[in-house]
């Protein structure tokens, strides 16, 4: 194992298992929690997959449970608490890194994708949020951190008007939380991934791949880890007086407009 930046605290991590051959951010955060002296609980709705994360922290020497739930669903949400208070006794870090696509302009949407779109990527980090809250209030306070998207304060480009407003709404749901229970300890922070190379976008033309890649300040291609690095760094108490913060991981992309790396692209 590595640093023990998180030595003595229990985490949770929704979505920890892999959809694709790329790892995705909910599996490499759990390995860095675990490598950083976490006990983790690793939640999917795909156990199998969860259980895959689960043999890999094993195996370097980490402490991990697998949860089966569906974090859609307020009595699944209820449950992971529940399952992760009584294997370790406590709870101090939560990522909601449960996420899902929604395409479409305004005029394309229909109602089940918009549905889907914001129970995935909201209320999932909601509803896990409303039993974490009490049972971290409990073990003295802790860090909850939302996995948004640079989409969520900016357009894509792509059209995806339910992915994007749902990941505005968790930007929103990270800054009323940090407010709401900033007296109970908690702190709650947001991370804002830019254009990654992972699981949603591990099929696209490689000429798109590459322009995704020049578009942002440092030239340089995002993956799994950088958030999960991130992570670590919000989970731990080197960020004990941040509270309230939207973190973009994007090379620098927040800060640019279109002509400024205009260069980039021609």
């Amino acid at each position: 194992m590595g640093g023990k930046r998180l030595e003595g605290k229990v985490a949770i991590v929704s979505g920890a298992g892999q959809r694709a051959s790329l790892i995705g951010t909910g599996r490499a955060s759990a390995i860095l929690f675990a490598r950083e002296g976490a006990k983790v609980c690793l939640v999917d709705w795909n156990a199998e997959s969860a259980v895959e994360t689960q043999s890999i922290i094993e195996s370097e020497g980490g402490t991990a449970f697998v949860k089966q739930a569906d974090v859609t669903s307020d009595q699944d949400c209820k449950g992971v608490i529940e399952s992760c208070v009584k294997e370790y006794g406590s709870l101090h870090i939560v990522l909601n890194n449960v996420g899902g696509p929604g395409s479409g302009d305004v005029t394309e949407i229909t109602e089940e994708l918009w549905e889907e779109s914001l129970d995935r990527n909201l209320k999932s980090a909601a509803f896990v949020s409303k039993y974490a809250v009490p049972a971290m209030a409990e073990s003295g306070g802790g860090s909850i951190i939302h996995v948004a998207s640079i989409d969520g304060y900016r357009a894509g480009a792509v059209k995806n008007i339910p992915y994007s407003v749902a990941k505005g709404g968790v930007i929103q749901l990270t800054r009323a939380m940090a407010v709401h229970h900033g007296r109970d300890s908690i702190r709650v922070n947001c991370i804002a991934p830019g254009h990654l190379h992972g699981p949603f976008v591990e099929q696209i033309p490689e000429d798109w791949r590459e322009m995704r890649k020049r578009a942002g300040p440092l030239g340089t291609e995002g993956d799994a880890w950088d958030v999960a690095w991130a992570a670590v760094f919000l989970a731990s108490d080197e960020s004990k007086w941040i509270s309230g913060v939207i973190l973009p991981i994007d090379a620098g992309l927040q800060a640019a407009t279109p002509l400024s790396v205009l260069h980039n692209l021609v």
